[in-house]
C-alpha cells in the first residue's frame, strides 16, 4: 500500500536553491534514510513532507486516514508545565482524564477528587493509554511526570519530544536526527521499536549502524540529483562505490569524444548542411554532458600539533558528587600520550561532567588533576559554539586568529581554513546564525582544530555531522598522532577510533575496557543472558533428590506444610475482594499488588517444599 508520495517538490531559500524538482514515494513497511551533506536542505525536505513549510513548487500526498508523526531535529521547550501535561498537549476527554489523575495521584491526594479520576479514567477506558505513556516515559529515562519541562536537559527534551510522536502510533514517523542525546541502550531499544514489520519510517541520521540496523532503503541527494539505494547503508556504499566508477569511466569516455567533435566543429566551414548543423547541436548536448563536474568537495582537516610530553593527564582519587548521585568516587588514572580513549555509560550519568574535571573546567570535591606543561588541550563540547546573531563566518576564525600555522610550515589565512571545511566564499560572510545545525559544528570544529590541540577532547562530536565530514574527521583522526578523549553513543566512530573504554558503571564507579565499543555491548548482552539463565534454572523445580533431611529441614517443612494453605485461603480471599471492588479501579490496584505478593510467597515456598520432599523421599 503506497503511504506517500511526493511528486516534484522543490525549495529555495533568496538565492539559494536547496533541491529542485525531487519525487519519490513510500509503501507500508518501507523504511527510507535520506542521505545528503549538510546544508544541502535534508530537514527542510523533511518539514515539507510534514506539512510544517510549503515547497515553492510539487505536491505532498500521504494515504487518506494515515497519522503522520514527526521529530524535529532540534526541540527547545521553554513552558513550565509539567511533563505529563506536555505529553498529553490536547483536549480530548482521556487525556485530560490521565492528566487530572496523575496530578492527583503525584500529590498523594485522598477522596472524593481521587475517586472521580479513577472512576473517570475506567468510564472512558483510558488505562491502557496511561500504562503505554508510562512504559515509554520510562523506556526514555524520564520518571519524573510532575517535572518542569523547561528544566529537562536538552538530551531529556528531546527524548520527550520522541515519545510523544511515538504515543500516538503513527502509520508514517518522519524522524530529523533521531537517534541525538539518547544513549546506547535507548538507541538499541528505538530500534527494536522502528524494526517492527508495519513501522513505516523517513529519516534522518548519522547514525551508520542505525542506518544498517534499520533502514531498508537509502535515497541520496548529491549534485541535485536523487539516487535510491534498495538496501541497508552497507549495500549503499557497496553500490555508491560501484555507481562512481561507472560515472567516472562514462565522463573519461564522454570527454574523448567531445574532443574529437571539437576538432571536428574547428575544421567545418562556415556555411554547413543540414546534417552538419544537426551534429552541431548534438556537440552541444555532448559538452554540457561531458563538462558535467561530479567530484565532491571533500573536507580537509590539517593540523600542527606540537610535541606532546610523557605526562598527558593524571586524576588522583578524584571524586565528586552532586548530592547523592556520585559521579566519580577515589578514581585514579594516567593518560598517556598516544591514548585513544572512548568514555561511555547511559545518559546523566556524567560523563560531561567528567572530562570538564578532566580538564580542569571544573573542580572535584576531592583529589587532584594534573595537565602537563606540553599539553595544548581542543575542547569540541556539545552546546556548541555560542555566537553572536550579527557574527559572520568569516568573524568567527578571524577572531581566534587571521593565519593558522599548519604542518611542514605552511600558514592558512582564515579564508583559505574556511574553505577546507566547505565553506565557500559567499558562505564566508553569510551571518553565522544562519547555517544549519550541522554547519555550525562543522565550524565549531574548525575553530577547535586551528588551535593545533595535541590532546583533542570531543564530547558527542558526531550529533548533526553529516557522513562525508563524519568519514573525514575519523580519517583525519586516525592518522592523527595526538591523545584523544571522546564522549559519544555513535557506535561506529567509536568503534573506528578508541584502542580503550573508560565505561561508567554508576554509583562513581568507572572501569577500564581494553577492547571496542561493540564488543562491550556484545560481552554486556551476553551478561545479562547468563543472568536470565540463572534466574530461569533457580526457578525450576528441582529434580535430583540429595541427603537426608537435617533436624532443621524437617522443621522447615512442618513449618512450611501449616503455611502453604493458609496462603492459598489467602490468595482467594484477595481474588474474591478484588472481584467485589472491580469499579474501584484505586483499591483494585491496592489488592493486585497484596495478590502479587501472596502468589510470589505462594511460589517460593512451594518450590523449597518440593526441595525438602524430594530430599526426604531420597533419603
Amino acid at each position: 500500500m503506497n503511504c506517500l508520495s511526493v511528486e516534484r517538490i522543490s525549495k529555495r531559500y533568496g538565492p539559494r536553491l536547496l533541491f529542485e524538482d525531487i519525487s519519490f514515494g513510500l509503501e507500508k513497511g518501507q523504511k527510507t534514510a535520506i542521505v545528503a551533506r549538510n546544508g544541502t536542505g535534508k530537514s527542510t525536505l523533511l518539514k515539507c513532507i510534514a506539512g510544517l513549510e510549503t515547497p515553492d513548487t510539487g505536491t505532498v500526498t500521504f494515504n487518506k486516514g494515515l497519522r503522520v508523526g514527526y521529530l524535529d531535529q532540534h526541540v527547545e521547550m521553554t513552558a513550565s508545565r509539567s511533563l505529563v501535561d506536555e505529553m498529553l498537549d490536547r483536549d480530548d476527554p482521556i487525556s485530560e482524564a490521565i492528566r487530572t489523575y496523575e496530578h492527583l495521584a503525584a500529590k498523594h491526594a485522598d477522596g472524593d477528587a481521587l475517586n472521580a479520576a479513577i472512576t473517570r479514567m475506567t468510564e472512558l477506558g483510558a488505562w491502557d493509554h496511561e500504562a503505554r505513556i508510562k512504559r515509554l516515559l520510562f523506556q526514555f529515562g524520564l520518571r519524573d511526570l510532575e517535572q518542569p519541562v523547561n528544566t529537562l536537559s536538552g538530551g531529556q527534551q528531546k527524548r520527550l519530544a520522541m515519545a510523544k510522536v511515538l504515543i500516538d502510533l503513527p502509520d508514517v514517523l518522519i524522524l530529523d536526527e533521531p537517534t541525538n542525546h539518547l544513549d546506547l541502550h535507548m538507541i538499541e531499544q528505538l530500534e527494536a521499536e522502528l524494526s517492527a514489520p508495519n513501522a513505516t519510517l523517513l529519516l534522518v541520521t548519522h547514525d551508520r549502524y542505525f542506518l544498517d540496523n534499520v533502514c531498508n532503503e537509502i535515497i541520496e541527494l548529491e549534485f541535485g540529483e536523487f539516487t535510491r539505494y534498495k538496501g541497508n547503508y552497507s549495500y549503499y556504499v557497496e553500490k555508491k562505490a560501484a555507481l562512481e566508477e561507472v560515472r567516472n569511466a562514462t565522463q573519461q569516455h564522454l570527454r574523448g569524444l567531445m574532443r574529437s567533435e571539437l576538432e571536428w566543429v574547428r575544421k567545418m566551414p562556415r556555411a554547413r548542411g543540414t546534417k552538419s548543423k544537426s551534429r552541431l547541436q548534438a556537440f552541444g548536448t555532448l559538452k554540457d554532458l561531458a563538462g558535467r563536474n561530479f567530484d565532491q568537495e571533500q573536507v580537509r582537516i590539517d593540523i600542527k600539533s606540537s610535541r606532546l610530553g610523557g605526562k598527558v593527564i593524571e586524576a588522583r582519587n578524584l571524586t565528586k558528587s552532586f548530592g547523592s548521585k556520585k559521579i566519580v568516587e577515589h578514581f585514579n588514572y594516567s593518560i598517556k600520550a598516544g591514548d585513544r580513549i572512548g568514555i561511555v555509560g547511559p545518559n546523566g550519568i556524567g560523563k560531561s561532567t567528567f572530562v570538564q574535571l578532566l580538564t580542569k573546567q571544573l573542580g572535584p570535591d576531592a583529589g587532584k588533576v594534573s595537565i602537563g606543561d606540553t599539553v595544548v588541550l581542543g575542547y569540541f563540547g556539545q552546546q556548541g559554539l555560542q555566537l553572536k546573531e550579527d557574527m559572520r563566518v568569516i568573524e568567527v576564525v578571524r577572531a581566534i586568529a587571521e593565519e593558522i600555522p599548519m604542518s611542514k610550515g605552511r600558514t592558512l589565512s582564515a579564508s583559505q581554513l574556511l574553505e577546507r571545511f566547505l565553506f565557500d566564499k559567499e558562505q564566508q560572510y553569510q551571518y553565522a546564525s544562519t547555517l544549519s545545525g550541522g554547519e555550525r559544528r562543522r565550524l565549531h570544529l574548525c575553530t577547535v582544530l586551528m588551535k593545533n590541540p595535541n590532546v583533542l577532547v570531543l564530547d558527542e562530536p558526531t550529533n548533526d555531522l553529516d557522513i562525508p565530514t563524519l568519514n573525514a574527521l575519523e580519517d583525519f583522526l586516525t592518522d592523527l598522532d595526538i591523545c584523544l578523549l571522546i564522549v559519544s553513543h555513535d557506535r561506529f566512530f567509536m568503534d573506528k577510533l578508541c584502542t580503550k573504554l573508560l565505561v561508567f558503571e554508576g554509583d562513581g564507579v568507572v572501569k577500564e575496557w581494553v577492547h571496542t565499543y561493540t564488543e562491550l555491548r556484545e560481552m554486556q548482552r551476553d551478561q545479562e543472558k547468563e543472568v536470565k539463565a540463572v534466574r530461569e534454572v533457580k526457578a525450576e523445580k528441582p529434580r535430583t533428590p540429595t541427603n537426608k533431611l537435617t533436624y532443621g529441614e524437617r522443621i522447615e517443612l512442618r513449618k512450611i506444610d501449616k503455611e502453604l494453605p493458609a496462603l492459598e485461603k489467602k490468595k482467594e480471599e484477595t481474588l474474591a475482594e478484588m472481584a467485589e471492588k472491580a469499579s474501584d479501579h484505586h483499591a483494585v490496584m491496592e489488592l493486585s499488588i497484596k495478590l502479587e505478593k501472596v502468589a510470589s510467597e505462594l511460589e517460593r515456598l512451594g518450590d523449597r517444599w518440593l526441595v525438602l520432599m524430594e530430599k526426604e523421599e531420597g533419603a
